[in-house]
């Protein structure tokens, strides 16, 4: 397997947002990193896209103009367990979610924007968005 685990891009604060939480999408910090991941995803192949169904999260990989899936087990809160068995069969993917689910997968937080390459749900580098 070999999966690349995205954390979404810039979406401003939570506080200021007004509304639902999955209706908040990224901001122009957000949109340039979603641009810039854009390039650092294809060079890497990716074929497939799946996305928490977050706004923010489906902004983040729209530029890659690959039918995003949506799925439950990269929302926000969504259990490690369902996580980990989601990741486990994917292969040239990314996966793109929030910040409590890539701490639960890799035990340690990545900035917005950024990225885990994962090989066997092992941690083999990270990329980011300049």
């Amino acid at each position: 397997m070999s999966v690349i685990l995205l954390r979404h891009a810039s979406a401003g604060k939570r506080e200021a947002w007004r509304g639902d939480d999955r209706l908040r999408p990224l901001d122009k910090r957000g949109r340039a990193q979603a641009a810039a991941l854009c390039d650092l995803l294809r060079a890497r192949g990716v074929q497939r896209v799946l996305s928490s169904p977050y706004v923010r999260c489906t902004q983040t990989v729209a530029p890659l103009e690959l039918e995003i899936v949506p799925d439950e087990r990269l929302a926000e809160g969504a259990p490690v367990e369902a996580t980990l068995a989601l990741l486990h069969y994917l292969e040239d993917a990314v996966a793109c979610t929030h910040g409590d689910v890539i701490e639960g997968v890799i035990g340690r937080s990545l900035a917005k924007g950024a990225a885990v390459v994962l090989d066997g749900l092992r941690e083999v580098e990270e990329i980011a968005a300049s």
